[in-house]
């Protein structure tokens, strides 16, 4: 066989073998494409305290939504004076009913609304305003970076339920300056845990390419940094909910918080205490469903921080 057949065959096995090649990566369009929140929801679905904290984050706000539709009917109205007063646990008053005769349950449940609409709220005001304030002291640097970090840790100098109070004071009480009081004093913490997020992406090379290829500052931030910098963001923010709503409790506890008759698991606990040694379940019920709910925040938290870290290698 002479060396140009040879070479012949060669070239159509060569050609031949491209061909199966392409014709596989072509018809394996439907595999699946590894992603970071994929790789980080199979970690989360395997630690079991954190789904568990998902579940009942999940009952909690459907309990608190659904209120309308089955606590007035079966329960009473939150503030509606119906029954005898204090009346021990039973199949009609699951937590008893307080010093007025209304259905401590029900009342709790009406506190849901406020706790988890406070948490997150002004959880989403403080990420919203560190988010901003971070990026700027992280991306430009110089003069921005030390006004806002110095302006930082003159927010966190004072004591934060202390600052909360002052400034409910100024504003006066009610759930919407609760929620507005909380979120604009929680920023420099999401500020800096932002900041110290984009300071450690903003020189990878796709950075300086996209800056290269006359990219704005914005689009940069919002399409190269953001993305792989949020991660911290989301599991601060989670256990930040948390905190917030222990805030709002000690405010409604202290009477600068939700103001009567509206319930807050704050106010119930406040007017419970009273009767600690008499009829425990005032106090012992909405303190079980802040520890609870709280906890939750926080297992959650745990949670995505160990599925959204890139180093796990079981995943």
């Amino acid at each position: 066989m002479s060396e140009v057949a040879k070479d012949n065959k060669k070239d159509e096995k060569v050609v031949k073998v491209q061909a199966e090649a392409s014709s596989q990566v072509e018809g394996d369009t439907s595999a699946p494409t590894r992603t970071l929140w994929g790789d980080a929801w199979k970690r989360l679905r395997r630690n079991k305290l954190a789904i568990i904290a998902v579940v009942w984050i999940i009952f909690m706000v459907i309990l608190a939504l659904s209120a309308d539709l089955w606590v007035p009917q079966t329960l009473g109205k939150p503030n509606a004076q119906l029954f005898d007063v204090r009346m021990p646990m039973s199949a009609r008053h699951p937590f008893g009913t307080d010093q007025l005769g209304r259905d401590v349950l029900s009342r709790v449940v009406y506190g849901a609304r406020i706790s988890l609409a406070v948490g997150v709220l002004a959880t989403a005001i403080s990420t919203a305003i560190g988010l901003v304030m971070g990026a700027i002291a992280a991306y430009y640097g110089g003069i921005w970076d030390t006004i806002i970090m110095r302006l930082a840790d003159i927010f966190l100098a004072f004591p934060y339920t202390l600052f909360v109070i002052a400034m409910l004071a100024v504003i006066g009480p009610g759930i919407q300056n609760v929620f507005i009081a909380i979120g604009i004093l929680g920023w420099p913490s999401i500020a800096r845990v932002f900041r110290s997020a984009i300071l450690t992406v903003k020189e990878n090379d796709y950075v300086d390419a996209a800056r290269s290829m006359g990219a704005s500052d914005f689009r940069i931030i919002a399409r190269h940094i953001f993305p792989n910098s949020v991660a911290s963001i989301v599991v601060y923010a989670t256990m930040n909910i948390g905190g917030a709503i222990l805030t709002e409790s000690a405010l409604s506890y202290l009477g600068m918080g939700v103001v009567p008759p509206d319930p807050s698991w704050g106010s119930l606990i406040q007017s419970g205490q009273t009767y600690l040694s008499t009829e425990p379940w005032l106090m012992i019920m909405p303190g079980l469903a802040i520890l609870t709910t709280v906890l939750a925040f926080t297992l959650l938290g745990d949670g995505l921080r160990d599925a959204l870290d890139v180093k796990m290698k079981d995943a």
